[in-house]
């Protein structure tokens, strides 16, 4: 039976976009929402998951949790999902440092 998914993707090959259009609809740029089986988001998340590159992607879909919902990640982020007693928190990272002492060459 079909469930709800939404895909937020950050700097990623254009031919992963195209690849999920095939299943979803771009309703802005990188957001990504359809309506599939848990088979075909597995599917799309491991293409996800294999493609990301440098870029960054969230998965977002129904799940039996007290939230009704599970979040997946892939790539580097800055909010990291946590489980804090049955309950996905997001905890922030720290940005990385720009060492502003270096001299230019």
């Amino acid at each position: 039976m079909p469930s709800m998914l939404v895909i937020a993707t950050t700097a990623v090959p254009d031919h992963l976009r195209g690849a999920l259009s095939r299943w979803t609809s771009e309703v802005v740029p990188g957001i990504f929402v359809g309506a599939v089986s848990a088979r075909v988001r597995d599917q799309l998340w491991q293409a996800v998951t294999d493609t990301v590159g440098n870029g960054a992607a969230v998965l977002i879909h129904p799940a039996p949790t007290e939230q009704g919902y599970a979040i997946r990640t892939a790539g580097t982020r800055r909010r990291v999902p946590v489980d804090f007693d049955g309950l996905t928190l997001i905890r922030m990272t720290a940005a990385p440092k720009v060492n502003s002492e270096q001299s230019p060459p």
